[in-house]
């Protein structure tokens, strides 16, 4: 398991987002990194492709990434069910999948409220 402390996953304070009250999309958010870190644009873009990244290659393990303080990404398992076709009508058989969770952390809840 890929463990980063709540220091080291964010230096900066959330309630520095000049995006307050709106959706925040990849290049907003690069941005944001960039101005927090006092890094380049490229630089930022990198790092955070590099953190996808490594959430992708961990959960693809089965593995888990817990942020401290943030949450953790997770996979669980979907059990195969029955389904129906919306446009015929018809009964049909979903396989089973392994599907991405994250459950947010204490301090991300008391953040949002």
């Amino acid at each position: 398991m890929l463990q980063v402390s709540e220091a080291e996953a964010c230096k900066c304070r959330a309630d520095a987002l000049p995006f307050e009250g709106k959706q925040l999309n990849k290049s907003e958010l690069i941005e944001h990194i960039a101005q927090q870190a006092d890094i380049s644009k490229a630089a930022a873009g990198r790092a955070l492709e590099a953190v996808i990244g490594g959430v992708k290659t961990t959960l693809k393990k089965n593995g888990s990434v817990s942020l401290v303080g943030f949450g953790t990404f997770s996979v669980t398992k979907r059990a195969a069910r029955a389904g129906r076709n919306p446009r015929t009508g018809d009964a049909i058989k979903i396989k089973s999948a392994k599907v991405p969770k994250f459950r947010p952390g204490k301090a991300l809840k008391d953040a949002v409220n």
